[in-house]
């Protein structure tokens, strides 16, 4: 008996350790976690929508071109060892030269075609893209955006915040997640993350994960024009070819990696002909559409259609567009109004939730005024504010001046004029309207945004 317990025991310490041994060897880098007010709906909502602006923005290969379609297969190769939120990933490949890549919250990645010219090999094209899909998984931007919108809120409005939705909350506030946004633009705190987590979900796909690093430290001892934009999206975060191999170290040991594909090797032929868009030549063209626009095309037709929210119904001209839905805060443009994720031309309607829900009308707008300045300082009111009544509600009416997104021959902001109104709700709250446009426009747009004034109901 003594013997069979003896054996017995011997045999639980060799099962114990032939369950751990394994559980050492396949050391994984943990997502991290932090405050974020967006739920998984609306991240994936934020990320749809700036990639539909960022498609009318840049220019974005079609789905149907021989290198979309490889960098889409490579992508979901990767996307497959991605820990965590299984996010519907999607994958596009941006006609410019500079060398970069950029994911949007929820899944949506850019590859710059000048990315994959660079890449010497295809793991150093799947380490940018493994280290964006990173990003994705740790949910960097929204974490980004809460951390901002939480700085600029007053506490006793934070929980408003919270029950109203996080993503129409950053709309009432001017942020978003649009080419050029801060939020895209990562800490080094999250780039380490980025690599750590990156270089896991390489081996799993059988890359090399050393190539990740090797590719980042190329552009940085290179120099010159290839890795500025990168580096500016993506700052050092320091040794990151060592967390690298520290992190490869903890996985087991592989003899031989996967090498380029026969893929890999056509598209990179078919690149190297190829003669993308520079940063400035691309701006070039944002700015000449949007003087296309200023031209006749935000111009309000004669007929109109309605839209009816939660809050609200309004009637608006027929070649506008509403960005929004029954349930957001609501932007009413011509479709060249919006560049850049900011309104030239068009109005947004939101609702406020004042400090105090006692509180007057004169104080709330007021206040309302102060938070729209937190999110844009060149605002600001010209004369005094008025009473107005629409369609029977007691209002203020307050003309403001500010910066527009569109640009001078010079470079330099044009001057943009906003009309706001707020109107008293009759649970304390705030309702208000904002008509945009440049100040040289505004006065032929007037009727159109009086007559979606008139119509506007309350509910």
């Amino acid at each position: 008996m003594r013997g069979d317990s003896f054996i017995s025991r011997c045999f639980a310490v060799l099962l114990l350790f032939s369950i751990a041994a394994p559980r050492a060897l396949h050391a994984r880098v943990t997502p991290s976690h932090g405050f974020n007010m967006f739920s998984a709906q609306e991240e994936l909502q934020a990320g749809q929508q700036s990639a539909a602006q960022v498609a009318k923005q840049l220019p974005v290969l079609p789905e149907s071109d021989p290198v979309t379609i490889y960098v889409q297969r490579l992508g979901q190769q990767l996307a497959a060892h991605a820990p965590g939120e299984k996010w519907p990933y999607t994958f596009h490949v941006v006609n410019q030269k500079e060398i970069n890549a950029f994911a949007l919250p929820g899944g949506p990645v850019f590859v710059n075609l000048g990315t994959i010219q660079a890449a010497d090999n295809e793991a150093e094209l799947a380490g940018v893209m493994a280290h964006e899909i990173s990003h994705v998984v740790q949910r960097h931007g929204t974490r980004a955006a809460s951390k901002q919108m939480a700085a600029q809120l007053p506490l006793a409005i934070l929980g408003g915040v919270m029950g109203q939705g996080a993503l129409s909350q950053m709309a009432q506030m001017g942020l978003g997640f649009g080419i050029g946004s801060y939020f895209l633009k990562n800490s080094r705190t999250a780039e380490s993350e980025a690599d750590l987590l990156g270089t896991d979900i390489m081996y799993d796909s059988g890359f090399n994960p050393r190539a990740m690093a090797d590719f980042f430290t190329k552009l940085q001892q290179e120099g010159g024009a290839r890795g500025p934009q990168f580096f500016s999206d993506h700052p050092d975060p320091g040794n990151r070819a060592q967390s690298v191999a520290k992190e490869v170290a903890t996985l087991p040991r592989k003899t031989s990696y996967r090498s380029d594909s026969a893929e890999f090797r056509d598209v990179k032929q078919r690149v190297a002909a190829m003669r993308p868009l520079t940063a400035q030549q691309i701006a070039q063209q944002q700015q000449t559409s949007a003087v296309n626009a200023t031209a006749g095309g935000v111009q309000a037709s004669g007929s109109v259609r309605s839209f009816s929210h939660r809050d609200f119904s309004i009637s608006y001209p027929d070649n506008w567009q509403v960005f929004g839905d029954q349930n957001s805060a609501v932007t009413i443009a011509p479709q060249s109004g919006v560049l850049q994720n900011a309104v030239a031309y068009g109005v947004m309607i939101n609702t406020y939730q004042p400090e105090d829900a006692n509180t007057s009308l004169d104080q709330a707008t007021h206040e309302l005024l102060a938070s729209l300045r937190q999110s844009n300082p060149e605002l600001r009111a010209i004369g005094h504010d008025e009473n107005i009544r629409v369609n029977g509600i007691e209002g203020k009416s307050v003309d403001l001046v500010g910066n527009s997104p569109l640009r001078d021959q010079n470079g330099r902001a044009s001057q943009e004029r906003d009309w706001l109104v707020a109107l008293m709700r009759q649970d304390g709250t705030l309702l208000y309207v904002v008509s945009i446009a440049p100040d040289k426009d505004f006065e032929s747009l007037r009727p159109t945004f009086e007559q979606m004034l008139k119509s506007l109901r309350l509910k």
